[in-house]
């Protein structure tokens, strides 16, 4: 081996001898948490789909990243940052009541997100989307599944857990919501962060401006029939979803007002001209993100073992 292999294998051979009952309990708790979800799923009737790797267009985001392409054969592809055009297409076309898929996302991240705790540039999401479905039938979904989860865990990993002094409050039906805009006025713009800390159990806050896809309120422009689900403890935001828009005089004007080009989401638009989208609603929910609260681990990166974090030099 060369001197590179050699400190790695020293590394990766001192992390195991000191931490690996740690380590092993974790992924327990993360292997309980995907059979829960597929066990949930499964009894509410949902399909799974395979994730997409590369495609030529991807969830713009709210927030700055950078974008990663790849050029093939004339063709330009980026990395997946979540399968938020295909599920809208897939749930238009299958006929089914649901689906579901565990997405590798590859979100690039800037460096100054390092210290957040909970942020990968690498991570997986899983992705649901339901045909026909208000805020209200996904939130209600979500809470269930949430349910199923903790109370898996907490029974499957009971030993584990009790070694490393967790415990695991299972939520109840129904969670508390707030609207971020009363929430703002409270506590400034960090007010997710702030609230969650004085909560006890996962809730949900709603209505944020954020990507063209999420349905505006016909009634109130500049308001969104989205969520956001959080969890308490300091621990943050779980998972992000809305009603979605799909008439193609609503979303080319809302990219528009992001001041995107509809040029990079042209197969998406041309759908919507045809009507061939839905109504539906959906959200990606982080699976390293909940397994880092399940465990109480201080960062996210104790929750992989090849972490990629933004800003830091990534070994494997």
């Amino acid at each position: 081996m060369n001197t590179l292999t050699l400190k790695l294998v020293d590394k990766y051979e001192f992390m195991t001898s000191q931490a690996s009952s740690q380590i092993v309990m974790t992924l327990k708790v993360q292997t309980e948490v995907l059979l829960a979800i597929h066990d949930c799923f499964y009894q509410q009737g949902l399909i799974q789909l395979m994730p997409v790797i590369l495609s030529p267009i991807t969830d713009p985001l709210c927030h700055p990243v950078y974008n990663a392409y790849i050029n093939y054969f004339g063709q330009r592809f980026q990395l997946t940052k979540s399968m938020i055009f295909h599920k809208q297409i897939a749930i238009a076309t299958l006929g089914v009541k649901g689906l579901y898929i565990m997405s590798p996302n590859i979100r690039l991240e800037v460096s100054d997100l390092k210290n957040s705790g909970k942020h990968l540039i690498e991570f997986t999401q899983l992705d649901i989307e339901l045909k026909e479905a208000t805020a209200q039938d996904f939130m209600s979904l979500i809470e269930d599944l949430i349910i199923h989860i903790f109370s898996r865990v907490k029974d499957s990993c009971r030993e584990e857990l009790v070694k490393s002094g967790i415990d695991i409050p299972v939520p109840q039906k129904p969670f508390n919501i707030y609207c971020s805009w009363d929430l703002r006025e409270e506590f400034g713009d960090d007010f997710g962060s702030k609230i969650s800390f004085q909560e006890k159990d996962p809730f949900w806050i709603t209505d944020f401006e954020r990507e063209f896809y999420d349905k505006e309120d016909p009634e109130r422009k500049g308001h969104y029939i989205n969520y956001d689900l959080y969890y308490p403890e300091g621990f943050g935001e779980a998972l992000s979803g809305g009603e979605r828009d799909f008439d193609y005089e609503i979303l080319l004007r809302k990219i528009k007002e992001r001041n995107q080009d509809p040029k990079r989401f042209e197969p998406y638009l041309e759908l919507a001209k045809k009507g061939s989208l839905i109504k539906s609603a959906g959200g990606g929910l982080g699976i390293e993100r909940l397994v880092r609260f399940l465990t109480k681990k201080k960062h996210i990166r104790d929750v992989t073992l090849f972490p990629k974090v933004p800003g830091e030099k990534v070994d494997f």
